[in-house]
């Protein structure tokens, strides 16, 4: 019978060192999805998001992400926001986060798109779900990117949800970014304890969800005389 001899083959460093390259890479391409159309789709939407106005009233402006642009819905002025009260825009980008790597698409963190907001009225910044595999480091400089941009406004930071495909890493988010909120003397609105209908990608909210969602939000700033 032959012996079967197992060969024990250690890989030079260089190509070790290649194969981690090579893995990174291909990583980095998932994460983002992504080739060209996949974000000049997202562009296309937030641009259109942005163009709605929805209520009348004090202005608002919520910088956001997917949810806040309606990503799945048939009608974008349907997401969410449009459940505040006053006269409300919409500054989001799907995929976005206070971090400037959460989106495959560059940096449209938070803090960078302030620049397209409106000189007035409360600023509502709603997200963290895409930040949820970023180091704390990274949401920490973000968050204050965010607050030197908007220095002198009147802002609310809003946190994520506990949508299911995310459910393991929302509760760092939530924590960390309710802690930055406090330190800066900022409100922070939780979200975490919200059941909501979501899509079947676990990720987003349906119609119903959006409802849900922005009449929750809105009632805890009033409860907080943020908003009316």
């Amino acid at each position: 019978m032959a012996t079967r001899v197992r060969l024990r083959y250690t890989a030079p460093a260089a190509l070790v060192a290649l194969l981690v390259a090579t893995l990174l890479t291909v990583q980095l391409v998932e994460r983002a999805g992504a080739d060209g159309s996949y974000c000049a789709r997202h562009a296309v939407q937030a641009s259109e998001r942005a163009r709605i106005v929805t209520g009348s009233g004090d202005p608002v402006v919520v910088i956001g992400d997917s949810w806040s642009v309606g990503l799945g819905l048939e009608r974008l002025e349907s997401s969410w926001p449009a459940r505040l009260p006053g006269r409300v825009r919409v500054e989001g980008f799907s995929g976005s986060g206070f971090s400037r790597s959460a989106s495959p698409c560059g940096d449209e963190s938070f803090g960078t798109r302030t620049a397209g907001i409106s000189a007035t009225g409360l600023v509502v910044v709603a997200g963290g779900l895409n930040d949820f595999d970023r180091s704390t480091t990274a949401i920490t400089l973000g968050f204050g990117r965010l607050l030197a941009a908007l220095e002198g406004r009147e802002v609310v930071v809003v946190g994520p949800a506990l949508a299911p495909s995310r459910a393991a890493e929302v509760p760092r988010v939530h924590r960390l970014l309710a802690r930055l909120a406090a330190d800066s003397g900022v409100p922070y609105v939780a979200t975490s304890d919200l059941r909501l209908p979501y899509l079947p990608d676990r990720l987003h909210l349906t119609a119903e969800g959006h409802a849900m969602f922005g009449d929750a939000v809105a009632q805890r700033l009033a409860e907080r005389g943020l908003l009316g």
